[in-house]
């Protein structure tokens, strides 16, 4: 006689075998896992995923490099202006007016070399014709020297580090003055000055690897083998009346020097 369980009771047997480990429903006829195993298909591997391909390489420009071959590449004053103007790696140039080469006599033997084109320098591309270069004119010709002095011992052929105004007259950035400055030894090579005066902070770090300016001026020292006298800018003597005595003390060791005293 078949027995047949109440609810209750299928449910506490149902509860024993769980605790038991038998959580999972099969075939009413037992199954062999073992001789299952063996007869299902091998799996089969998936492919392995395809690598991205590498980024395409881009050739690295060096803007230092660039500029030292054009400079060397520029055999005369006109040359180098040409390489400078096609120059196309300082983003100074794209909110310039003009390019500001130089003024004055390339036989001098004097060059000033200064820091950066202003606003007045920008309008007219002349360095110096604002309000600081009318003081430079005025320091230099109470030693008898100028500009526009056809007299190479009595003249002055004057430039600047940077070609190129800055925005709002702000300091050169390092990389603007590392990029150009293969042009400016180019630039002192091809006028091949008995002296140079650099004018400022920004011209003696260019040019010396050093700042400082009020430990710099009144010594002689060497740039690009050759004697250099490093001055207050202009328009520092504008902002600073007091410092002109020093001004007007280092254009007297420069006037000694091309007499051959100093």
């Amino acid at each position: 006689m078949e027995s047949v369980l109440d609810h209750h009771t299928a449910r506490a047997l149902l509860d024993w075998q769980i605790e038991l480990g038998a959580t999972e429903a099969i075939c009413d006829a037992p199954v062999n896992r073992y001789e299952a195993a063996a007869q299902a298909p091998a799996a089969v591997p998936k492919p392995a995923p395809t690598a991205a391909p590498p980024p395409p390489i881009v050739a690295q420009v060096d803007p230092v490099a660039v500029a030292r071959e054009a400079a060397a590449g520029a055999g005369d004053l006109d040359a180098l202006r040409a390489a400078m103007a096609a120059f196309e790696f300082c983003d100074l140039k794209l909110g310039a007016r003009n390019l500001v080469f130089a003024d004055g006599n390339p036989a001098a033997r004097v060059m000033v070399i200064g820091e950066a084109p202003g606003r007045d320098e920008d309008i007219q591309g002349k360095p110096f014709v604002g309000r600081a270069g009318q003081l430079l004119d005025r320091m230099f010709a109470a030693i008898g020297m100028d500009r526009a002095n056809p007299d190479a011992q009595r003249a002055v052929y004057i430039t600047n580090v940077l070609p190129w105004r800055p925005p709002q007259n702000r300091d050169p950035k390092p990389e603007e003055v590392a990029m150009l400055l293969p042009f400016i030894e180019r630039h002192v090579d091809l006028v091949a000055p008995d002296v140079l005066v650099l004018m400022g902070n920004i011209s003696c770090g260019a040019l010396l690897g050093r700042k400082g300016i009020t430990r710099l001026r009144g010594n002689w020292v060497q740039a690009l083998g050759r004697p250099a006298l490093p001055m207050f800018h202009p328009a520092y003597l504008l902002r600073n009346a007091h410092a002109k005595r020093e001004a007007w003390h280092d254009l007297l060791m420069l006037q000694a020097k091309l007499r051959g005293d100093g």
